[in-house]
């Protein structure tokens, strides 16, 4: 199963619309996606304060890896998703 986590905050509409572009790109493909609140941790605000939302996925040859910021990019997402089959 795909696994995924979104780095987002609880006011950000950026990161209501990375998930939801992520569902709508996705489609029926089984995923997992974690949202995980930058603001409860003080090292996630060090890394991704000024990025977020950030989405991430994991890759058992790779493991997570950074795959983009702000809006979904697609193009880098279905090339994730075609690695990982």
């Amino acid at each position: 199963m795909l696994k995924f986590t979104l780095y987002s905050r609880s006011y950000c509409h950026l990161c209501e619309d990375m998930a939801l572009a992520l569902k709508a790109l996705l489609g029926d493909l089984p995923y997992d996606l974690e949202i995980t609140d930058v603001d409860a941790d003080p090292a996630l605000v060090e890394k991704y304060d000024e990025l977020v939302p950030v989405l991430t996925g994991y890759s058992v040859s790779n493991g997570w890896q950074q795959l983009c910021h702000y809006h979904l990019d697609a193009k880098a997402v279905t090339a994730f998703v075609q690695e990982q089959s």
